[in-house]
């Protein structure tokens, strides 16, 4: 497994939020800087999120992108306001390495269609849960589907690789739910063995790392990392670690 530390861009700043409320936020500065300081620690991967595009439905943060995945040599996974094909080249062309699709997953099939058409492996769609069921539209709105349901679906129309964020333990340091990315991970491989299932939200420590790794699901190739890093909780060398990235790469 690997750890891809978070940069959630807002107003232009690295910032964190708890349990995706925008008025509930920390600044962390400035956002290449923090995508620097956790590639020199040893990140392999990098998740950026644009909350500004996930509330204004289009990418704002892409000059952002463009600096950290041009300056800083590790691929970049990128999220937030892509709800069209031109949104998705966009970010693509700044030099997202992966694009991850949110609520045009849901309300736009023919846009998710397009775009695997075009980069098959470089999409993934995210799966954000409250209270069990999935929410859209920057977390600002409820659907009555549960995660583990959609899964199916999503694969049925040929995604390979899903986040699934607790939006309720995020930035909380509470712990991973471990029995909600137990239940997609296992949607997932149903539909599809090889399947990838990346995980967010309320990791606060080395052990919570552990018990992800811990669960042996032959899907979860990663877990998302925000706040525990910029608190230092622990290092990026440590989560590494305690995922056994190294071993898993050389898989």
């Amino acid at each position: 497994m690997i750890l891809l530390p978070a940069v959630d861009i807002r107003h232009g700043r690295a910032v964190r939020l708890e349990r995706g409320d925008f008025e509930r936020e920390t600044v962390s500065g400035d956002p290449v800087a923090a995508a620097r300081d956790f590639v020199e620690a040893g990140a392999s991967w990098l998740h950026v999120v644009d909350l500004d595009g996930a509330l204004a439905g289009e990418p704002v943060s892409l000059p952002h992108l463009e600096r950290i995945a041009g300056d800083l040599g590790v691929p970049v996974q990128y999220g937030g306001g892509l709800r069209s094909r031109a949104s998705v080249e966009r970010a693509i062309s700044a030099g997202a390495s992966r694009v991850v699709i949110g609520t045009a997953a849901y309300a736009d099939p023919e846009l998710l269609d397009s775009v695997l058409s075009t980069w098959p492996d470089r999409v993934a769609v995210s799966l954000d849960a409250r209270g069990g069921s999935v929410s859209v539209a920057g977390w600002t709105e409820q659907t009555a589907d549960r995660p583990e349901e959609v899964v199916g679906q999503l694969v049925e129309r040929g995604i390979t690789r899903v986040i699934y964020t607790n939006v309720d333990r995020d930035g909380m340091l509470s712990g991973g739910d471990l029995d909600g990315v137990a239940q997609v991970a296992g949607a997932l491989e149903a539909g599809l063995p090889g399947g990838r299932l990346l995980y967010s939200g309320g990791v606060g420590s080395v052990e919570d790392l552990a018990a992800l790794r811990e669960l042996g699901l032959a899907s979860l190739e990663g877990v998302i990392s925000g706040k525990a890093l910029y608190e230092r909780r622990f290092t990026v060398a440590e989560g590494r670690a305690a995922l056994g990235e190294e071993s898993w790469r050389g898989r």
